[in-house]
């Protein structure tokens, strides 16, 4: 796509022009139910939110769709909306050409997922926040990350890049839609199920591919820290305690070692702004399990500042948004954490918190919902890590009651999000109505901000089978696995997940 460097002056009597002709856009996140959306209601640019409505409106005025995502967490996010969306000249540009439409990141996971994965067919690119152009049946077809207002000798700003890009739009709408329907399929094969056979062989390969790339990353510590590191040295402590690699214990270690120096130990400055209170989480399970196998006291005691930090996840209060994914997999990582380590006063609230997240987001047949109020009802990512957490629960306290939630949502995995027909979970029991190129069911696997969907599923699958002698769950984990199989050989780093539940599937085989 040609992008020219344009003057400000012009940009602005374009956008007054259209302004003009369309009407201005009304900013309408004063109506949002979450505190990052919230705090744009006073950007001078039309954010509309999420849904049918806003496409509608982009095909009505035959315009594409400025779709930005972000989160709380970002900090290049807050960067963008203090030096860029807060530019009245931006602003009006956007609304005389775009419908543009703002997206919660840890509100919509399943939207952010989706379009991360174009931007990476796109661009190459990951990250938040997200910049993408879409038609208005909702397909990508120019992406970025972080945009400045303005750059005229690079002609990267949004001042330049934005008419260009609406101009490609107008004049070239076939090349457009060709092109938008191309990313629309590559990134779709990132989230559909390729089969393939399960095999050991293949496994350790992938885990010795894991295991070289976290080392190359111990050249350049300074880019180690997020979510998708923290699975990684999960999954090489698992090996090193199945097969005693010795050299996979070794790396992990010292990225392990690196994380609790340096300020990701707090999970404060993520390599991909991940949500902090997941890196912990994540780190956490590591220094338990790190600490079980070499009783180093760093470990121990790395740990235990870890939980005291996580605790005010547990408190609650009127302004803490819950969603139920996160908080789930954070509630059920501190009650592993907390067992292995005989906190039992930690234990404790770890249970609370997840009694809690049950009486605000689980209803007994009807599954999680992402949030205690919203438009989602519930996503894979959901069922799966409030099971988890259940299950932790269960071994931690045997109460029945943990076990009867895991078990209820296993059957709603099998009734809402099975693909009875190419294997594995949907991402979500129902389309998104939104827009006409949502019509694509996606399935996750590979590891993003939490461990992959499909992943954690195969996981929770093992353990009920653990739990309750009962096979057939044990063949749902591997039906799991194999579904996803093509997927994951090559995945890399994100394969983390998926690599650990199928080396633990195959045990000796």
């Amino acid at each position: 796509m040609r992008f020219r460097s344009l003057l400000i002056p012009s940009c602005v009597l374009a956008a007054a022009a259209c302004a003009s002709e369309h009407g201005p856009l009304s900013n309408r996140m004063s109506e949002a139910t979450t505190r990052y959306l919230s705090s744009a209601a006073r950007q001078p640019v039309g954010w509309q939110p999420w849904g049918r409505d806003a496409f509608a409106l982009a095909a009505r005025l035959d315009r594409p769709v400025l779709l930005y995502v972000g989160a709380v967490d970002c900090r290049w996010c807050a960067m963008m909306d203090r030096e860029v969306y807060a530019n009245p000249a931006v602003g009006a540009l956007i609304d005389s050409l775009y419908v543009p439409v703002r997206v919660d990141r840890d509100e919509r996971p399943d939207v952010a997922a989706r379009y991360e994965a174009a931007l990476r067919s796109l661009a190459g690119l990951s990250g938040y926040p997200l910049t993408i152009v879409l038609t208005p049946d909702g397909s990508a077809f120019f992406g970025g990350t972080y945009l400045p207002a303005d750059d005229p000798v690079t002609g990267r700003g949004l001042l330049q890049v934005l008419p260009e890009v609406a101009k490609d739009y107008r004049e070239h709408r076939e090349f457009v839609v060709r092109r938008a329907a191309l990313v629309r399929q590559l990134a779709l094969g990132e989230h559909t199920a390729v089969p393939g056979v399960l095999s050991s062989t293949a496994v350790r390969a992938d885990i010795r591919a894991v295991r070289d790339s976290l080392g190359q990353a111990l050249n350049s510590p300074s880019t180690l820290g997020g979510f998708l590191h923290t699975r990684a040295v999960a999954l090489l402590l698992a090996e090193y305690g199945r097969s005693g690699d010795t050299a996979a214990f070794d790396i992990a270690r010292r990225v392990l070692d690196y994380m609790i120096d340096s300020a990701s130990a707090a999970g404060a400055e993520g390599v991909r702004d991940d949500p902090p209170a997941v890196v912990r989480a994540g780190l956490l399970h590591n220094l338990a399990v790190g600490w079980a196998f070499t009783g180093d006291a760093r470990y121990r005691d790395g740990g235990e500042r870890l939980l005291r930090l996580i605790e005010p996840e547990f408190e609650g209060g009127d302004d803490r948004v819950v969603f139920a994914d996160r908080d789930a997999y954070v509630a059920g990582s501190a009650l592993e954490a907390a067992t292995a380590f005989g906190d039992s006063a930690a234990q404790r609230r770890a249970v609370g918190a997840l009694d809690t997240l049950l009486h605000l987001v689980y209803h007994r047949g009807r599954g999680v919902r992402h949030a205690p109020s919203g438009s989602i009802r519930g996503l894979l990512s959901d069922q799966v890590a409030t099971a988890w957490a259940s299950l932790a629960a269960y071994r931690a306290n045997g109460r029945r009651r943990y076990l009867d939630v895991a078990l209820d949502l296993a059957g709603i995995l099998q009734r809402d999000f099975a693909d009875s027909t190419a294997g594995g979970y949907f991402d979500s029991a129902v389309l998104d109505p939104a827009a006409a190129a949502l019509s694509d069911r996606t399935k996750g696997v590979l590891d993003d901000l939490l461990p992959g969907s499909n992943a954690w599923a195969a996981q929770v699958f093992l353990e009920l089978a653990d739990a309750t002698g009962e096979r057939g769950y044990r063949q749902q984990a591997e039906a799991t696995l194999e579904a996803f199989a093509g997927v994951a050989a090559g995945g890399g780093v994100r394969a983390s997940s998926y690599l650990a539940v199928a080396r633990e599937a195959l045990g000796g085989r």
